[in-house]
């Protein structure tokens, strides 16, 4: 029985808010919240960063593990949308990146999303009341302006992916929100090195090396995080990891 947008957006919403599961992972779950808004917004590529609580800001999730886009968003947390976004706290939009003006006010973001092939970009806050924790940034291949309720809708995602990390915080094991999205960012670094490892061992892309580590650890109701960890320090047979689903 086939799903109307609507209702594929509302089980969205539904998996954004259930965050109470034992073994819950913030950075697949920021994960499922850059591939779902490139679902419903009608983008082309999503990307996370976070507040590494000591006044930067650094990437935690893509919708695509491509080489091209970690690096784009990785110079988002010095210049451009998200950028603006987090400081701001509001929705930050740019219809067309190649143009005069964006490319003075992101002097290095503007060329190198172009660069990469986007020409649109926008930005919005994941935040509950005054507290920004990190932006969801949006990225198309034309140059093309998100209109209004696209960017509402876009908030609405973020808003309860603040409240789902701010809540699991919460019932958790009452550490300090900094120090929460602290070991989050350090996770995302044994991730990287997991999935270099494993691409360089399989020959994989980076993408398809970051998919099976989340295939591999959705199988086994595991934590991706763990998985990553294991097979970093060698615990885990990068040969277990295998082209299935590739």
């Amino acid at each position: 029985m086939s799903t109307t947008p609507d209702q594929r957006l509302a089980r969205t919403f539904v998996t954004l808010a259930d965050t109470l599961v034992a073994d819950f992972d913030v950075l697949d779950f920021l994960a499922t919240l850059t591939e779902r808004s490139v679902d419903h917004l009608a983008v082309d590529a999503a990307g996370v960063i976070l507040s590494d609580q000591r006044g930067g800001w650094r990437p935690a999730a893509g919708s695509s593990e491509r080489a091209e886009l970690v690096e784009l968003f990785a110079a988002q947390t010095h210049e451009g949308p998200c950028f603006d976004c987090v400081a701001t706290g509001r929705p930050v939009t740019c219809a067309d990146l190649h143009t005069e003006i964006a490319r003075a006010r992101w002097p290095k973001f503007a060329p190198a999303a172009v660069d990469a092939g986007f020409r649109a970009a926008s930005a919005v806050p994941l935040r509950l009341r005054e507290q920004t924790i990190g932006a969801l940034t949006l990225l198309n291949h034309d140059p093309i302006e998100l209109d209004a309720e696209t960017i509402a809708v876009g908030q609405a995602l973020a808003d309860v992916a603040t409240i789902g990390i701010l809540h699991h915080h919460a019932a958790s094991r009452g550490e300090l929100l900094a120090e929460q999205l602290e070991v989050t960012l350090q996770h995302r670094t044994v991730i990287e090195q997991a999935k270099g490892a494993l691409a360089e061992y399989h020959g994989f892309e980076m993408h398809d090396a970051f998919t099976r580590l989340r295939e591999y650890a959705h199988d086994r109701q595991r934590r991706l995080t763990d998985v990553a960890r294991d097979f970093a320090d060698g615990t885990l047979d990068p040969a277990t990891l295998g082209a299935r689903h590739l």
